[in-house]
């Protein structure tokens, strides 16, 4: 049978294909060994999103999860994967599943594994339950019937959502969102995070809060080139201060300004940091990936503290989450915490406090990015992706292992780092990052540079230095 392995953020595969019935239930046979090999009480919360199947794939791990003598915890509806994570904790749960492919397009399907402190499961747990994914389907799911499984206590469905609107109400000034939330604005994306921000925000202006698996054509991912729309959207409309957008599951943002002018991740942990620093003088450790702005660097030395860098996906800073205290931890993808809040990447929450942040301070996103841009010098940061053969993405990743790559067009290397991935500087503030992807066939190139334009021709001379002219047309960059 297929073999299943786990990517960077969990397992993901076209639905009908290598997603289906049976290989999520090898799965939950495998999650549901490892719960009962290291928990004496052991449970699970389980969530869908919009996807197409999600009810009946979420329905067909609970089944496999009863069977095996673990109590699952079933969400009522689509919810966000942050609500899961919430729900793990609120329940004493030991482990969450969460049936999304987050960002991918709509012919996948995915299985997040979360740990019970409410955050991804850690890569050594990752590994040990693949390790116990049955390579025979031996599971007769005909003989397994939800009613009875609830009928005898191990299946029980839960409001997920409400318990996150409970915790939101604890943490944040909602009257005074919901009396400013007429010049908010929020795009879901066709996503999860749709009932929710309606429920918490009536008055918000909305885009894309209706259920569509097929996302309207475009990948549910918050970048710029997939949110043209609500761009577009905020800069007529004249009256909205702020744009929020999340992904497909609600654990990635990107925000716009009230000129529809897209405000990237890297910009956002900018303020969350800027914002709990200054503003409310906290302190504690800011965790970042690999591919994040060197901005962080600066800000952090502003206002003495530490920063640690990690290799790509939210779990590395997780790890580093449950050990220390930590302020913010962010990722160049859009996943961002906080301190107060679990230890898993969330948008809404993450929208939520710029939100309070700007109602508490009077000022607009463009200042307070300019109260950052102080500190820390004005940048721009883009990314491409390159869909291109996967020979040739080995080659290119070969070349980058042995160095070969001295300039990229005019932008001569002054050092390269390797911590997850190619990172070639140029100088201290501009510098150009080569990445296979860990979740899909792509080579990821980064750049950072002190304008967009300059960000962008970097990202164009790095695409005609490492792939040669005859293999352009097969391949491209997005």
């Amino acid at each position: 049978m297929h073999r299943i392995k786990f990517g960077t953020d969990g397992w993901r595969a076209v639905i009908a294909k290598d997603f289906t019935v049976e290989n999520v239930a090898r799965v939950s046979k495998a999650a549901a060994l490892w719960i009962l090999n290291n928990y004496s009480d052991p449970s699970v919360v389980i969530g869908y999103d919009t996807r197409f199947g999600g009810k009946l794939f979420a329905e067909t791990a609970a089944k496999v999860f009863a069977r095996n003598n673990v109590k699952v915890y079933i969400s009522e509806g689509i919810v966000t994967t942050p609500m899961v994570s919430l729900g793990i904790i609120r329940l004493n749960a030991k482990l969450g599943v969460v049936i999304t492919a987050s960002h991918n397009s709509p012919e996948y399907n995915g299985y997040k594994l979360k740990g019970e402190y409410g955050g991804p499961l850690l890569d050594r747990d990752i590994k040990d339950v693949e390790d116990l994914i049955p390579t025979v389907d031996e599971i007769n799911l005909d003989s397994i019937y939800l009613e009875e499984e609830i009928k005898v206590g191990l299946i029980s469905y839960y409001d997920l959502e409400n318990l996150y609107i409970e915790a939101v109400n604890d943490s944040f000034n909602l009257k005074k969102l919901r009396e400013n939330s007429s010049s908010f604005a929020f795009d879901a994306m066709y996503g999860s995070g749709q009932n929710v921000v309606k429920k918490l925000l009536p008055d918000i202006r909305k885009l894309h809060c209706e259920i569509n698996p097929l996302f309207n054509g475009i990948s549910p991912e918050p970048l710029h080139r997939n949110l043209r729309e609500f761009s577009e959207m905020i800069r007529r409309s004249k009256k909205i201060t702020s744009g929020l957008a999340v992904d497909g599951d609600a654990d990635r943002i990107a925000m716009y300004d009230e000129d529809g002018e897209y405000i990237d991740s890297h910009h956002i942990m900018l303020l969350l940091i800027h914002y709990l620093a200054r503003y409310r003088k906290l302190k504690g450790k800011v965790v970042t990936g690999f591919s994040s702005t060197i901005k962080v660097e600066k800000l952090c030395q502003h206002y003495g503290l530490e920063v640690q860098r990690v290799k790509i996906g939210f779990k590395q800073i997780c790890e580093v989450m449950l050990n220390e205290k930590v302020l913010v931890g962010g990722e160049e993808s859009g996943g961002i915490t906080i301190m107060g809040h679990i230890p898993e990447r969330d948008g809404i929450w993450m929208g939520l406090t710029i939100w309070q942040f700007i109602i508490n301070t009077g000022k607009s996103l463009k200042e307070l990015i300019k109260e950052v841009y102080k500190i820390t010098g004005e940048f721009a940061f883009e990314r491409s992706d390159l869909h291109i053969d996967p020979q040739l993405k080995n080659e290119i990743v070969r070349r980058c292992e042995n160095r070969e790559y001295n300039s990229f067009g005019p932008y001569k290397v002054s050092k390269v780092e390797d911590l997850d991935g190619y990172k070639f500087f140029f100088n201290k503030e501009e510098w150009v990052m080569i990445r296979p992807s860990g979740t899909e066939p792509l080579l990821r190139t980064y750049a950072e540079a002190k304008t967009r334009e300059k960000a962008v021709d970097i990202l164009k001379k790095t695409y005609e230095t490492i792939v040669p002219e005859e293999f352009r047309s097969n391949g491209g960059m997005e």
